[in-house]
């Protein structure tokens, strides 16, 4: 049985900038901004939301399916996920478009300006989630704004318990929206940012909102996460970083391991535990999808983490 991840795949163009954006963009001149930043480090990764899930919830052992929207320049992304042995089977590659980008230029201070291009995710409102087969668990994370709404009215038309992870995509939305989305979905989960917008858009507390789900899950970065379920809440640690690189995509490794607690059933405690190890795990490498761990290595930390085992 599989669990279908439904948001983007994208390219994600990383540069640095070997000095301070302060230093160039002068205040008083803000109004004719005409900048140029010389960037002699860069790189490339595969990124995307449902791209990184994925890859995380592969590496635990689970059965992941990815629903997405990619364009021409799609072909090396989707061998990479083939070698990876992720079905591109409802990947749809929409003609005449770019797969979603992100170009990133980073200074010295870790600032960031960002430019980023949805393309084909645009179209991902024209996958149906009833064109997948054997699935059991879902998620929706950032996507193009048809496409999430649509998906998660579909997940519930099937009775197919569902994820709402609305990231970045969480502005696109307002009020009455957001809250459409936690009477669809099964489960929310949020960072601190994106919970406080919450709360903001549809006016009610984030214990009111959880009432609307089985379970509201807040990550705090460093400081671990908040599960709200039962009429309660349940406070998970983190778990201490090899070494901090980069929080790209750290968010969607901790979402790989929610995925994997729920569709075997565990307690909160314990998925939320393995969400954390996971986000930290990641945290040591650069990109979305450079972690390398074997099954046998995340137990083994787990293990070591919690003085629980994984199985």
């Amino acid at each position: 049985m599989h669990t279908l991840i439904c948001g983007s795949l994208a390219y994600d163009t990383i540069m640095v900038f070997k000095d301070r954006f302060k230093h160039h963009i002068l205040p008083e001149q803000i109004h004719i901004l005409n900048v140029a930043f010389l960037v002699p480090d860069m790189r490339r990764e595969y990124g995307g939301c449902a791209g990184n899930i994925a890859y995380n919830l592969k590496l635990l052992g689970g059965a992941p399916l990815i629903m997405a929207a990619v364009g021409d320049d799609a072909g090396l992304y989707l061998q990479r996920l083939e070698h990876l042995g992720l079905a591109t089977t409802h990947v749809r590659r929409v003609p005449d478009t770019y797969t979603a980008q992100a170009f990133i230029t980073t200074d010295l201070d870790d600032n960031q300006i960002t430019a980023f291009h949805p393309g084909a995710m645009n179209f991902s409102h024209h996958n149906q989630i009833g064109d997948a087969r054997d699935v059991t668990l879902g998620i929706v994370a950032p996507d193009g704004r048809d496409g999430m709404l649509q998906h998660a009215r579909e997940f519930r038309e099937l009775g197919i318990p569902f994820v709402f992870d609305p990231g970045q995509g969480l502005p696109m939305f307002n009020g009455e929206e957001l809250l459409e989305f936690l009477r669809l979905a099964d489960y929310c989960t949020v960072n601190d940012y994106e919970a406080k917008l919450l709360t903001e858009r549809t006016g009610r507390s984030l214990a009111d909102l959880a009432r609307e789900v089985k379970a509201l899950v807040v990550t705090l970065g460093g400081n671990g996460s908040q599960i709200y379920a039962d009429g309660g809440r349940i406070d998970i640690p983190t778990v201490p970083a090899a070494q901090v690189v980069d929080p790209t995509g750290c968010g969607d490794a901790s979402r790989a391991g929610l995925l994997y607690g729920i569709a075997r059933g565990w307690g909160w405690p314990k998925t939320g535990r393995l969400a954390s190890l996971m986000g930290s795990i990641k945290i040591a490498h650069r990109g979305g999808q450079n972690h390398k761990p074997s099954r046998a290595e995340i137990a083994a930390q787990f293990l070591a983490a919690f003085g629980e085992s994984l199985d």
